[in-house]
């Protein structure tokens, strides 16, 4: 389930920023993609798979690059052959009892993992980049990108997801590299 021709253009399109935290828009919740978004929405994909690709990640979602739309990219890259896949407006439709933990990270919290425990599969309803709507199914790998993408989505950071002792080592850290970067 690809949509490679929207992507096409993907390795020639411009990167964007991407928001570090503490930006406030990483932390509100993304407007539902409308119909009068289409056009802006489809010329933010390639750039945002040129971003994702390059940074380098899985995942990548419009509030990463500054836009509260309910828009997302994902791509795997496994056997490092690129998958991609556009979810506008993605909901979880269902998810296991099982749980599964996972060590993640996330480009707007650079350099900096922790495990995560969450549902070990989900069901995911969203329409893809020509507007038709779709399921995805994903366990492992994918249930976690997919779960960590739509927090995104919702203002939900994966350090949301783990103890406040843990959640604020990681977040002084990010402060003090960022500082020192700034430098």
């Amino acid at each position: 389930m690809t949509d490679a021709p929207v992507i096409a253009s993907a390795d020639e399109a411009p990167a964007l920023p991407i928001l570090i935290v503490p930006h406030p828009v990483l932390k509100a919740k993304a407007r539902k993609v409308l119909p009068a978004d289409r056009e802006a929405v489809q010329a933010l994909i390639p750039r945002m798979f040129t971003t994702m690709y390059k940074a380098p990640g899985i995942g990548l979602a419009a509030p990463q690059i500054g836009v509260s739309l309910r828009l997302a990219v994902i791509d795997l890259m496994l056997d490092d052959k690129r998958a991609p896949v556009v979810l506008i407006n993605p909901e979880i439709i269902a998810a296991s009892d099982e749980l599964a933990t996972r060590e993640e990270g996330c480009l707007s919290i650079p350099g900096l993992y922790a495990d995560v425990t969450r549902p070990a599969q989900v069901k995911v309803r969203y329409e893809d980049a020509a507007g038709m709507r779709q399921e995805i199914t994903g366990d492992g790998l994918l249930a976690a990108c997919l779960q960590h993408e739509i927090d995104h989505l919702d203002g939900v950071l994966f350090v949301d997801h783990i103890s406040a002792l843990k959640r604020n080592m990681i977040l002084r850290k990010l402060a003090k590299e960022q500082r020192l970067k700034a430098k």
